[in-house]
Order: C-alpha cells, then sequence, then structure tokens
C-alpha cells in the first residue's frame, strides 16, 4: 500500500503561483499513476489532472489547462502540481491520489489511495 502526504497549499492572491507536493511513503510508486482531485466548498470532488507511471503522459481538465502542470520524480517518491495564473475559483483542498494497475484515468473511483489534502485559497 501506498501512503500519500499532500504540502504547499497556502493563501496566495489572483495571478500567483504556488507549488503542491505529494510524498509518497511505501514501495513501488512507479507502478502508480498518479493524479491531482480538488474539492471546493459545497461541491463534489473534481479531477484536475493526471500524469502516467513513467511521466510520459498527462492530462488535465480544461479548467486547468495551460495554467497548472503536474509532474513527478520517481526516484524522490513525489509528484508535483505547478499552478500558475491561479483564480479566485481554484481555491479548494487539493488532493493527490495513487491508482495501481490502470491507465491515466479522471474517475475519482479509479484511485486507490488519497492523501489528507492541503488547502489552496485565491484571494481576489
Amino acid at each position: 500500500q501506498v501512503q500519500l502526504v499532500e504540502s504547499g497549499g497556502g493563501l496566495v492572491q489572483a495571478g500567483g503561483s504556488l507549488r503542491l507536493s505529494c510524498a509518497a511513503s511505501g514501495r513501488t510508486f512507479d507502478n502508480y499513476v498518479m493524479g491531482w482531485f480538488r474539492q471546493a466548498p459545497g461541491k463534489g470532488r473534481a479531477f484536475v489532472t493526471a500524469i502516467s507511471k513513467s511521466g510520459a503522459s498527462t492530462y488535465y481538465a480544461d479548467s486547468v489547462r495551460g495554467r497548472f502542470t503536474i509532474s513527478r520524480d520517481n526516484a524522490k517518491n513525489t509528484v508535483y502540481l505547478q499552478m500558475n495564473s491561479l483564480k479566485p475559483e481554484d481555491t479548494a483542498v487539493y488532493y493527490c491520489a495513487a491508482a495501481g494497475g490502470t491507465p491515466i484515468a479522471t474517475i475519482s473511483s479509479r484511485y486507490d489511495y488519497w492523501g489528507q489534502g492541503t488547502q489552496v485559497t485565491v484571494s481576489s
């Protein structure tokens, strides 16, 4: 199994940038597709982005494409989410997740392990 811990959240101004990290503890990190989801107040958990096991392929939700970048460093067992040009509507709790034995997926039920989340708040 894998344990995931997010960090890097905080309060930023609109137009600013923030980088989230997700550190995995456990084994065979490179056997997992990694994804980021977010949940805004009063809303369900929404897909943000995902990256393949090798890091060669990525996929982004339309709402963040061109602004956010997902990357991974398998040697460090860490996945990152670089967020640029942040908007107030990006405010949410951000969760990293790991999916074993699957290709890139945008559905939360496909992910087996979840972090506890980190709060990102974007002010106007």
